[in-house]
């Protein structure tokens, strides 16, 4: 009996979810932070807890038919992008592209597409911002690194900072993907303090268990006034899981995506910033190597 109870539990929360789900795009906007709330259990030691009633929700009408508008014209967008050619751009133009400018930080709209974080969420002292720089045509970084960890009882390590590209989404919030195919370098312009960066590229998990999976790479700036030209082939990206480096390697897949993001976690204390012109893509045909790094076979024939 209470096995049975236990599975139609069970079902009746997955059809909720899936309801949810299915009309998250278009409530969305109506009940923000309803779901959230609903689903979120874990905190923190020493937080105090929400006693919010689940029931009292933020309603707003106007955000509702803003969202909707939104959507429509983003799938508008889509349904001319894609009667024009791979992601709008026309077959001869996508086939011969050499380089592309994929973010470039000109204006408040284009920092609005990154987020910044870092130990300050999980209880430590760390600091970082992001602000337009001199003449408003670069991104600025800056921000204070702090090692000491959280007197939380469960944190044993802390100091990290970060910044991450949004995930792309299209109309009624599905997924979007950069497609990076016919390019096999990263280009960005920097200008740093001497700091040691890590350069991580998201993409889309096959499985479930892969949600954690990232590539990563190093970044080394020189500090001073110069700017720094960086190239950093993908056939160098390693793959990494929730910080370990893992032993089974696989090559970038460069048609899933997602976001690009750098950290920092030097362990050195004090204040750091990373001034960005533009991250770009550059196919160079003088590079052609396929991976770095040893592929081992699993079941290796006898």
């Amino acid at each position: 009996m209470a096995l049975s109870f236990k599975l139609l539990h069970s079902v009746f929360l997955s059809s909720r979810s899936h309801r949810q789900n299915a009309l998250h795009p278009l409530l969305g906007p109506l009940l923000t932070d309803c779901i959230s709330k609903l689903y979120s259990s874990y905190r923190r030691p020493g937080t105090s807890p929400d006693n919010t009633p689940p029931w009292k929700m933020n309603f707003s009408f106007k955000k509702g038919v803003d969202g909707i508008k939104k959507h429509f014209g983003l799938l508008k967008k889509e349904l001319v992008d894609h009667w024009i050619g791979p992601e709008g751009y026309r077959l001869d133009e996508y086939m011969l592209e050499q380089t592309r400018v994929v973010w470039e930080f000109r204006s408040q709209k284009n920092l609005d597409e990154w987020v910044v974080s870092s130990d300050a969420e999980i209880g430590g002292k760390s600091e970082a911002y992001l602000k337009l720089g001199k003449n408003n045509q670069t991104a600025l970084l800056y921000g204070t690194l702090n090692t000491e960890a959280p007197r939380d009882g469960e944190t044993r390590y802390s100091g990290y900072c970060s910044m991450r590209a949004k995930l792309p989404k299209g109309a009624f919030e599905t997924k979007k993907y950069y497609d990076w195919s016919n390019f096999n370098s990263l280009y960005l312009r920097i200008r740093g303090d001497g700091r040691p960066w890590m350069i991580n590229i998201f993409t889309d998990p096959y499985f479930s268990h892969q949600k954690n999976d990232l590539y990563n790479y190093f970044m080394f700036t020189r500090g001073g006034p110069y700017w720094q030209e960086i190239k950093i082939p993908f056939s160098k990206f390693f793959l990494s899981s929730q910080g370990r480096i893992q032993d089974n390697q696989y090559p970038l897949w460069l048609d899933k995506i997602r976001s690009v993001g750098f950290t920092l976690g030097d362990k050195a204390d004090g204040p750091f910033q990373l001034e960005i012109d533009f991250i770009g893509l550059l196919n160079d045909r003088a590079h052609t190597e396929e991976f770095a790094y040893e592929k081992y076979e699993r079941n290796p024939k006898v």
